[in-house]
């Protein structure tokens, strides 16, 4: 059984850069035939032959387990938790081994190109292993209801669900990774308290890594691994956001901020300040007072 929507967009929809085509659900016995009937034109294909799509589609296994294998991909199994991304012009095939419950939606657009360009996404990595996710499931749900009801601008409504499912599965896969060492965890969060609390304080990351029992390079490495940014650029950007606090809730002159957050110079603290913001702090807080 298999319920789908195919959807129209028009140019001026294109423009917000994200569209969807089709959204739907499909709940597969081991006794069913695959793939089951119904599909648009360019979406139905043949297990054995594959196909390749000029959009891309995102699915997700909900339950059960199956096969996947695409240009770059051997074969594969995938299962319940996994949800996997297909590619335009990449050639894949996949079916279930012993039925499943699965969801999907097929969209296209320069967001979605951009993440593939600067390697959020990539056909060699299609598959994630997220678990089992009610907000995901939701998330699918929702896209099928606003597509059935499709009310006016609701390809605006339905970009909007296929990048929180994007960053929801690119999230869940990767905390899951680093929940894997829950010390590693444990330590990377102490030392984001630590930082945020010693803001006015002259505390080095040397320190910080030293409380925690590590090496400095070992620490930056986690920490990298845990945040995306290192913890120097962590604490420094903290530092900056209490320095824009300051500049528009206090009378404290430039030079007292920049050595109160214990920066090496007022002259280095405008300049770090400007490449932040756009602004020298003087602008900043002649700017907050209108």
């Amino acid at each position: 059984m298999q319920i789908s929507k195919y959807l129209v967009a028009n140019t001026r929809d294109a423009l917000w850069g994200l569209t969807v085509s089709t959204t739907g659900f499909e709940d597969i016995t081991p006794k069913d035939a695959y793939p089951t009937k119904g599909h648009a034109d360019g979406y139905y294909f043949d297990i054995s032959k594959g196909r390749e799509l000029n959009e891309y589609q995102l699915l997700y296994i909900a339950e059960g387990e199956g096969i996947f294998q695409s240009s770059h991909i051997p074969e594969t199994i995938i299962r319940a938790g996994d949800i996997f991304l297909l590619f335009p012009g990449e050639w894949h095939t996949y079916h279930p081994t012993k039925g499943w419950k699965s969801y999907w939606i097929g969209f296209k657009g320069k967001n979605i190109d951009d993440r593939v360009k600067e390697k959020f996404l990539s056909p060699e990595k299609p598959i994630y292993h997220i678990g089992y996710s009610s907000d995901i499931i939701h998330l699918y749900e929702e896209a099928y209801k606003t597509a059935q009801e499709e009310a006016a601008y609701s390809q605006q409504t339905l970009a909007g669900i296929v990048n929180h499912i994007i960053g929801l599965m690119y999230s869940l896969e990767r905390n899951i990774i680093l929940n894997k060492n829950r010390n590693h965890v444990d330590m990377i969060n102490q030392a984001r308290l630590r930082i945020r609390e010693a803001l006015e304080n002259d505390l080095t990351i040397q320190q910080i890594a030293e409380e925690m029992g590590v090496s400095y390079s070992n620490f930056r490495k986690l920490f990298k691994e845990f945040t995306g940014i290192s913890p120097s650029l962590y604490q420094q950007d903290l530092k900056l956001q209490r320095a824009k606090e300051l500049l528009s809730t206090t009378n404290l002159s430039i030079k007292e901020i920049a050595y109160r957050l214990n920066f090496e110079s007022p002259d280095y603290f405008s300049s770090k300040f400007k490449i932040k913001t756009n602004l020298k702090p003087s602008e900043y807080r002649s700017k907050m007072k209108y």
